[in-house]
């Protein structure tokens, strides 16, 4: 059986990306849950993964401990994960690519937290091109595929790389187009996201490097955390 190890609910927005790959589309894991720490993280996961980060797929003695790679690992047993069309494959990939590596302002300004909202003390002109940017994005395989999925009517793993993305709207109301704020909101209602939710809000565990920087980014208007 996989075992997927992640962190935190409420802030791991990389551990979130294969969790609701495999909870969407059914493919069976463990979750290993490894809650951040005050002490630092790296040697703690060091024991699972080779980077010292997370999410890591355990699978008997082969292990993948990138995002980008685990969707590609399960894309060899499941299909689904990636469109059938070859155009629309091309696009996913692209845009979870894009994601991956890209987007720097907005990860760095609106640190993940499902439970919080906050109001932004700014929205800079280099988050607002992320913002932008996005919606782009998000518009172009909207019109070329049809929706209400990125890349047609199927989740995909590009879907699953942008849901931390539905959370950060959420969570600082952050200026999407119409058609991206659709299609983010979209995301927030699947019954995935919404079991994350809601395990994020319950979780017992606070970090607080992770509360600093959210409350550096701006006002908190609410807390919705069960911890708070």
């Amino acid at each position: 059986m996989r075992e997927l190890y992640i962190a935190n609910k409420n802030y791991s927005s990389w551990s979130l990306r294969p969790w609701v790959l495999m909870h969407q589309l059914n493919i069976p894991f463990i979750e290993q849950l490894v809650p951040f720490s005050q002490q630092g993280n790296f040697e703690k996961f060091r024991t699972f993964s080779p980077s010292g980060k997370v999410p890591c797929l355990v699978q008997k003695d082969i292990v993948v401990w990138d995002s980008l790679a685990i969707a590609e690992y399960l894309y060899e047993t499941y299909p689904a994960v990636w469109p059938k069309d070859a155009k629309a494959r091309a696009f996913a990939r692209c845009a979870a690519a894009e994601m991956h590596s890209g987007f720097s302002t907005l990860r760095n300004t609106c640190g993940m937290s499902c439970g919080h909202r906050v109001k932004l003390h700014q929205v800079t002109p280099a988050l607002l091109l992320d913002i932008d940017r996005l919606s782009e994005l998000f518009e172009q395989g909207i019109r070329h595929f049809g929706g209400p999925f990125l890349a047609g009517k199927a989740f995909c793993a590009a879907d699953a790389f942008f849901a931390p993305v539905a959370f950060r709207m959420q969570s600082y109301g952050l200026p999407f187009s119409k058609v991206a704020t659709n299609y983010l909101q979209h995301l927030l209602a699947l019954p995935a996201m919404q079991d994350w939710y809601k395990q994020a809000l319950a979780e017992p565990w606070v970090d607080q490097a992770h509360d600093d920087e959210i409350a550096a980014a701006g006002q908190i208007i609410a807390d919705q955390r069960q911890t708070s």
